[in-house]
């Protein structure tokens, strides 16, 4: 009984509060004076920071339903706009179509904090979809409006080292998406002059990075990632550094998904990393394949690969074959570590022609590798497959070991960004393919 009691005053201090954030909102957006906006735009800020995401569900809905365009307002400008195109009738229909919403998030916006808090309620929103469709509209807006905000060119690219903040270097740890930073030590070495590390910061985030990648200078193009995290290893001395590797790049901000600003911070600091050391000529990836394992593994129809000709169909037919020998039977066995040192040269030839396909032939497909399609749409070149390049637990589970060097040609990135829009897939002969 006294947990149904305090249920229901739970949820009648909720009701109150979303009542409060429906009338502010409307009152902020009807408000003319700059000051009296201000005052209303902190106290909007305070509450939607102090109240959980579960509870903004109806606050969603009073901005789905009431602060959406007039449908009738808008068919009218519309066939105004039809009748007598220009500049008279455009305005009007443009204003009329833009959701009022819109609005509401710029003055949030303005003030101090204002930035966090539309963050913070788009990670609400993100949370809420799944059970809301009808929310959509909403998160389009938000998307519109965040990918100008935080457009590359409002932003600050900024090295992280080892003089950089507690907090800060905090945060790189828990983010870390792609190698498991282990603690103070590892994180150390990953800040040595041989390694280096750079985050976008918004202004008005400034001790939050947004984004961040994590580089290894050098000698040679690596194939595998255990020597670039060893934090027991020696770093390097300058005189050595020939090849910049981005082996991490680790998203921050969930309220920022779908708002690219990784292929912006690779070229930036490409770019950085030119200026500041002339002998680094190379500039590539030692990147994950996370989608490999399960594409094998789900046997999929080879025929269904495009471009794949007959005698390529037949070759992959053939690998896929060689391994299953090898594995006993079951694929799944590569998985695993043990049967790896069983593979030897042929094993390992048709493991490399099989991922080879699958990053050629379907990374310009919407099936294909999330990390491979970020790399080729970016400009990247499909350089070089590394069999037992990432013998981890993760690193078997999902790419059976292999890792693949993505090679950023600074004078061709746009030319093979292009060429990957057009279906096309730019490679090195070092990357065998089927037929």
């Amino acid at each position: 009984m006294l947990d149904e009691i305090r249920l229901a005053a739970a949820r009648q201090r909720t009701a109150r509060a979303v009542r409060r954030l429906k009338l502010d909102s409307t009152r902020l957006l009807s408000e003319k004076g700059e000051l009296g906006g201000m005052a209303l735009a902190r106290d909007l800020i305070e509450r939607l920071e102090s109240m959980e995401y579960e509870q903004l569900d109806e606050f969603f809905d009073f901005l789905a339903s009431e602060l959406s365009p007039d449908p009738q307002a808008v068919l009218r400008a519309a066939q105004a706009y039809a009748e007598a195109p220009g500049a008279d009738t455009l305005t009007p229909l443009t204003q009329l179509a833009e959701p009022p919403r819109q609005e509401l998030f710029r003055r949030l916006n303005r003030m101090p904090g204002g930035t966090a808090a539309v963050l913070r309620l788009r990670r609400a929103l993100l949370q809420a979809l799944p059970r809301k469709p009808e929310l959509a509209a909403i998160e389009a807006d938000l998307l519109h409006l965040l990918t100008s905000w935080f457009n590359p060119g409002f932003l600050q690219v900024r090295r992280v080292d080892w003089n950089s903040p507690a907090q800060l270097l905090e945060k790189i740890i828990h983010h870390e998406a792609v190698h498991t930073i282990d603690g103070w030590d590892d994180l150390r070495r990953r800040l040595q002059p041989d390694r280096r590390c750079f985050a976008f910061f918004h202004p008005q985030l400034p001790d939050e990075p947004l984004i961040f990648v994590e580089v290894a200078l050098v000698p040679e193009m690596p194939d595998a990632i255990a020597p670039l995290i060893d934090k027991s290893s020696t770093p390097l001395p300058p005189e050595r550094f020939r090849v910049a590797a981005f082996y991490s790049i680790s998203n921050c901000e969930r309220g920022l998904r779908g708002v690219s600003l990784g292929n912006f911070l690779i070229k930036t600091v490409a770019t950085q990393l030119q200026r500041e050391l002339p002998r680094i000529k190379t500039f590539c990836t030692l990147s994950p394949i996370p989608g490999f394992a399960a594409w094998l593994l789900a046997e999929p129809d080879f025929a269904t690969l495009p471009g794949l000709k007959k005698a390529g169909l037949a070759e992959l037919e053939g690998a896929r074959n060689l391994l299953a020998g090898l594995c006993g039977g079951d694929l799944g066995a590569l998985q695993g570590a043990a049967v790896h040192e069983k593979l030897g040269e042929p094993g390992t030839a048709a493991l490399r022609l099989l991922c080879g396909a699958y990053l050629a032939l379907l990374s310009t497909t919407p099936a294909g590798d999330p990390v491979a399609r970020f790399h080729l749409d970016n400009g990247a070149r499909l350089e070089r497959l590394n069999p037992r390049g990432n013998m981890s637990v993760k690193g078997l589970r999902q790419s059976l070991g292999l890792m693949v060097n993505y090679l950023y040609d600074l004078a061709r990135v746009e030319a093979s960004h292009t060429k990957f829009r057009q279906g096309e897939v730019a490679r090195s002969r070092a990357i065998s393919t089927p037929g």
